[in-house]
């Protein structure tokens, strides 16, 4: 028997589709009114036009408020959580310093669940619905990592860490065990609910050439399971692949070399490519997985947005938490507007919220459920509250009371949600997300709750 319909009564800003110019294609919703019935978006629209037909929903007031859809994080590594703000060094150092001796403590499968529902925790308080997490070389950190996001029907992809040479003897899996391991996980939980697998060797040095072709065989046998991994994020990095992989022109053609070049392939950073291999990755459908924080706080490079946009590249914000410094997709576009502003190509606020809701949705063949607030969607979507201290009131009190009359274009009235996205990108946090709902159930509240009883 399903529940009466719920009406979400506020202002509403999303994309509907795919696009490739984001500041002109917002839709936006001044009173707007959201329907939903269970799990799913039923109805979107102005609240005049639809209230009448819902007049027997529940009704849930958020005026005042901008409704956008939950957000989806395209990498970031769940067990380093606890990792947040270590001193900076660069790329290596950070593994074999922090990462390395943080990961292994997942060997204790409780140890694993007790992370595993903090990070869910952290993403739910900043709004963050979907992610893209690396787990550790241990399966029981997959495992827990995708039953801790079952208990919430949350849209979870991860997958084991394959590493073969080159980390602590304590990390190393062999590539027959790689293989065998994934192959397990993916059987196990690969479209089990909203569960989805990611292969993930952690990135080619790390790789033997016998496990990446292992692992590129499994690539070919479950086309739906996506690949996530590292590309060309370090100058030091980049040269250690030149000497294990002296065959291969570049480092993308060390992982097409393996099939792992296709539009499911999720490459985080991208920062030093060559033209060409901005081409392939084009030609691919493959996406650059845009990590402005972390980018920043390892001193690795800036991101060109040119040149993805140059070669029409799929891009996607991305925390990278633990080197990236928030679990906050909003402050990480903020991150990302700096580095554009630097290289005077800077980034719109749309653009941003695109690049973290419909445009990953819609790269990865999952905006049918995800991404957008689309009748048929999954009821996933973020209540941001402009108003959440003195500050902030002080920066947005105007813009929701603004008097939006017909003769507005609706770039024009776009741009309202777009400067509250904006201003809370640079002066908001967690406290701005007043609400986060996963499959039509508000979590951020539930999961405070748990907390505090708890303590």
């Amino acid at each position: 028997m399903k529940n009466r319909p719920t009406l979400f009564r506020a202002s509403i800003l999303h994309f509907t589709s795919s696009t490739i110019e984001p500041d002109n294609h917002a839709s936006y919703y001044h009173d707007g009114a959201l329907v939903v019935e269970d799990s799913h978006i039923v109805a979107l629209g102005e609240y005049q036009d639809i209230h009448v037909q819902y007049s027997q929903s529940k009704v849930q007031d958020y005026r005042g408020r901008l409704i956008i859809p939950g957000l989806i994080d395209s990498h970031l590594h769940f067990p380093q959580t606890e990792m947040i703000a270590k001193y900076g060094q660069q790329l290596l150092a950070w593994l074999e310093n922090y990462t390395f001796p943080t990961e292994n403590k997942f060997v204790d499968r409780r140890y694993c669940e007790y992370i595993a529902q903090t990070f869910i925790r952290e993403l739910v308080s900043n709004g963050t619905t979907t992610a893209f997490a690396y787990a550790t070389a241990h399966k029981q950190s997959v495992d827990a990592l995708f039953s801790v996001a079952s208990q919430y029907n949350m849209a979870m992809i991860t997958g084991k860490v394959c590493m073969d040479r080159h980390c602590p003897d304590y990390l190393q899996d062999s590539p027959q065990s790689a293989q065998e391991d994934s192959h397990a996980l993916i059987e196990k939980w690969h479209g089990s609910g909203r569960n989805l697998y990611a292969l993930t060797p952690r990135f080619a040095p790390t790789s033997s050439p016998q496990q990446l072709a292992l692992l590129g065989e499994l690539a070919k046998q479950y086309p739906s399971v996506f690949v996530q991994t590292h590309l060309s994020e370090n100058q030091g990095e980049i040269e250690w692949v030149k000497d294990l992989f002296p065959q291969h022109k570049t480092y993308l053609d060390v992982y097409d070399h393996y099939n792992m070049v296709h539009s499911r392939s999720l490459f985080g950073h991208c920062l030093h490519l060559h033209d060409h291999e901005w081409e392939r990755l084009a030609e691919a459908k493959a996406n650059a997985i845009f990590c402005p924080s972390s980018n920043l706080f390892l001193g690795s490079g800036l991101f060109s947005l040119q040149q993805a946009s140059k070669y029409k590249v799929n891009v996607a914000l991305a925390t990278d938490v633990g080197a990236g410094t928030s679990f906050n997709m909003l402050n990480t576009y903020g991150e990302a507007y700096k580095i554009g502003q630097l290289q005077q190509f800077p980034l719109s606020a749309l653009h941003g919220l695109y690049m973290m809701t419909q445009g990953p949705a819609s790269a990865y063949g999952l905006d049918q459920d995800i991404g957008n607030l689309n009748p048929g969607s999954y009821a996933d979507f973020v209540v941001l509250n402009p108003q959440f201290d003195a500050l902030s009131k002080l920066r947005c009190e105007s813009l929701l009371d603004q008097d939006i009359t017909t003769e507005k274009s609706r770039e024009q009235k776009s741009m309202i949600g777009a400067d509250i996205l904006f201003a809370l990108s640079f002066i908001g946090d967690d406290r701005a997300v007043e609400a986060t709902y996963i499959a039509g159930k508000e979590l951020k509240q539930t999961l405070q709750e748990q907390v505090y009883a708890m303590a």
